[in-house]
Order: structure tokens, then sequence, then C-alpha cells
């Protein structure tokens, strides 16, 4: 015999435990990455331009010694594998990508297999070894900046073609974060060796000259959320203490004048500009005391190596076991753990200033 209350009654309690379990999914859908929702809210998208710091692979197909599509390169990247990415894993690109809620992964402009949906919400125009001056990138055989600014000139057209329609596209170019990392090459490369011909004085104004030009270039053409890198403490860099025979000390001191002289001088041109340039939006991405402060407190955030990097192809081919212990993945690039530490402060100062 069939028990009609008790069916009734089963049905109901099911469509109650029913009713609930849509009422949780719908608060969890809803404050599920609060931050990430709200960070995306007024960023379409991120260009990158500049050098290793945010190249995601532009030089793989390059002819230049200026590549790192090769173990162990990317070892600790997703898959083990090597995408040109300058480091053990992704870049600072990728998490400032990730931290504005656009994509985990920046891909790079002159990837073969790079997809027209990757395109709407930005992509890489860096290049690994690159400056603000030519003489820095071409011997290097490496993407000047202002070219990789022709570059994104292109990237415009193909994304009007994407898209279609000439005010989404417009609407993506002024509402996209354009990160710039470039003048770390410019001191090392060029200055250092005395190809510059110059003073640090006289080459600093010349490389804040260089990079309001590099700015302007992408207002005129319709971008109007700057975020600059000052360059990193290049005298901590474990590559430069080495050749500078200064392996006792953490960091080299000359080294670190030149780059904090360039970030002085940066900083101040950023403020000058964002009153010149109407609607623009400027925020002054401070690498160098962000970097320092790993370097002079390394314990503080979990690291027990900063000499020396976790990769030394001359001395050390094999690397390190564990590159999350280290501040430096090779000679001259951080590991991905000291960009991971680094980036939610910075992140945060991007959403406040640019939003």
């Amino acid at each position: 015999k069939i028990d009609t209350k008790k069916i009734i009654f089963s049905l109901i309690l099911t469509m109650l435990l029913t009713l609930a379990l849509v009422s949780v999914c719908l608060f969890f859908v809803g404050h599920a990455h609060p931050q990430e929702i709200s960070g995306n809210a007024n960023v379409s998208a991120l260009f990158a331009f500049g050098d290793s710091i945010l190249d995601t692979g532009n030089n793989n197909n390059l002819t230049t010694l200026s590549k790192c599509n090769y173990f162990p390169y990317g070892r600790n990247f997703v898959g083990g594998k090597a995408t040109g990415r300058f480091g053990n894993g992704r870049v600072f690109s990728d998490l400032i990508a990730e931290g504005l809620s656009l994509k985990p992964l920046l891909p790079a402009y002159h990837d073969p297999n790079l997809s027209n949906n990757d395109l709407p919400t930005g992509v890489c125009f860096a290049s690994g070894g690159s400056g603000l001056d030519e003489r820095t990138a071409k011997p290097q055989g490496v993407i000047w900046v202002p070219d990789q600014v022709k570059d994104f000139k292109e990237y415009v057209t193909k994304l009007l073609g994407v898209l279609g329609n000439q005010e989404k596209t417009n609407a993506i170019i002024s509402n996209a974060v354009y990160l710039t990392s470039a003048g770390n090459n410019d001191l090392v490369f060029t200055f250092w060796t005395g190809r510059s011909q110059s003073t640090i004085s006289a080459y600093t104004d010349l490389m804040v000259t260089w990079t309001e030009n590099l700015l302007k270039s992408l207002y005129e053409m319709g971008a109007r959320k700057f975020a600059v890198l000052g360059t990193v403490p290049l005298g901590c860099l474990p590559g430069i203490r080495k050749i500078d025979g200064d392996i006792s000390k953490l960091c080299s001191v000359t080294e670190n004048q030149w780059a904090d002289t360039f970030n002085k001088k940066l900083s101040v041109m950023l403020n000058t500009l964002e009153t010149k340039l109407p609607g623009a939006k400027f925020s002054y991405v401070d690498m160098y005391n962000s970097l320092l402060g790993l370097v002079n407190n390394p314990q503080a955030s979990g690291f027990t190596e900063v000499a020396d990097a976790c990769y030394m192809p001359t001395t050390s081919p094999i690397p390190c076991p564990d590159a999350s212990r280290y501040v430096f993945w090779d000679l001259a690039h951080p590991s991905e753990k000291a960009y991971q530490t680094i980036a939610p402060k910075i992140i945060e100062e991007l959403k406040n200033k640019l939003a």
C-alpha cells in the first residue's frame, strides 16, 4: 500500500533541501574572490612592454642569445614547461594579470599559438634584454621598446578585426592597464659597459625622456592607465655582484645608486606627466624597494638564500632543489616566489590608483 503522506512529506523535504543547497551555492558565488570581482570592474585588459621582468616568450623565435625556452627555465611552471619566461615559473606580468582578475597567464604577442580569444584581455609585447636605448636592444637582436609599440599598433588592428566593432575596441584600449618595465638593461648593458659614453646623471635624464616618449606614444593611441616599473636593485643581482667581485656583500653600492638615481627621476616625471595628459592615470611601481626588502630581511618571507641564485649556469648548471627558498632564480632574475611575495601590495596599489 502506498503511503501518500510519506510521499508528499519526502517531496516537500527534497524541495526544501534543494532550495537550501541553491541558496548556499548562490551565497558562495556572490562572495567568492571579492577582490577579483572588484578588481576587474574597471580594467579591461593588460598590456606589457619592456624587458625580461615582463616577457612571457616573445624572444623564443628570435635570433638572439637572450632567450630561455629550455630547461631548467619553467621548471615550476604549469607542466614544467619552458615557455620563454625568464624564471622558474610565472613572471611579474602574469601575476599582475591574475591580480587584476583578467587571466592567470599573459600570453606573448609573438607566440605562434596565440588565440584570437586572448586578444581582448591583453597580451605581452616585452622582450627580454630590451631597453629604452636602441644600443641596448639592437646588438642583442631583441625587440627594442619603440618597436614593441609598433607591435601594439598592429595588435589594435587585429583586435578590431576580431571584435568587428570600433567602439568595443576603443573601450578595451582605454580601460586597459599598460605595464612597462624598462631601464634595467640600459643601465647594465649600455651604461655600465661604456656604450653610452655618458655620466650617470646625463644618461638617466635620457632614460627618463625616452620613458616619457614611450608613455606619450601609447597615450596618443588611446592608453589612459599606466603602471610603470622602476628598475630593480641592480647591485643585489647575483650576476652583478660576481662581476664586481663584491660577493662578500649582499648588494653592490654603485649599481644600486644608478638604479636609485633613475627611479627617483622617473617617479617625478610620472607625477608631472599626469598633470599634462588629460584623463591619464599613472602608478609608479617601486620594484627597487620591494625586492630590496626581501634581500635585507629574507626570513620574514620564508627565504633562506639571498646571495646566490638557484640556477647559475656558469658555476652551478644543476639548479637548486627548491627555488622558493631563493630570492633570485638566476644571475639576473627574481624567483617566482619573490614575485609572488611582492605582488599583492603592488596589485592593491594599482587597483586604488588606476580603477
